[in-house]
C-alpha cells in the first residue's frame, strides 16, 4: 500500500440504496464508496483483511460533482467522489449489508 493510506482509509462507507441492496442479494456484489487515491487492488486486499471474504471482481468508477446555479454563479453541491462494486463469491457475505 501506499503512504498516505491506511488499510481502513481505504473504504469509507457502504453505499446502502435500493439498488445495491438488490444486488447483494442476487449477484453477491457490494458497493462502497473508496478513497479517490485507492486502486483496486488495494481496495481488493482492504475488504478481504476487514470482512475476511474472497474477492472475486473489483469494479471502479468516479462519481462526478453535482452543481447548482444561484443566478449566474456557480457552486458545488456533491463533491466527486469513488465507488467500488466489490464481488464475492456465492457462498460468502458481507454481514455488514444483512442489517
Amino acid at each position: 500500500m501506499t503512504k498516505g493510506l491506511h488499510l481502513y482509509d481505504i473504504i469509507r462507507r457502504p453505499v446502502i440504496t435500493e439498488k445495491s441492496n438488490i444486488m447483494s442479494s442476487e449477484a453477491n456484489q457490494y458497493v462502497f464508496e473508496v478513497d479517490m487515491r485507492a486502486n483496486k487492488i488495494q481496495i481488493k486486499d482492504a475488504v478481504e483483511r476487514i470482512f475476511d471474504v474472497d474477492v472475486v471482481k473489483v469494479n471502479t468508477m468516479v462519481m462526478p460533482l453535482k452543481r447548482g446555479r444561484r443566478g449566474r454563479t456557480f457552486y458545488v453541491r456533491q463533491r466527486a467522489w469513488k465507488k467500488a462494486v466489490v464481488t464475492v463469491p456465492q457462498g460468502q457475505s458481507i454481514s455488514l449489508f444483512n442489517a
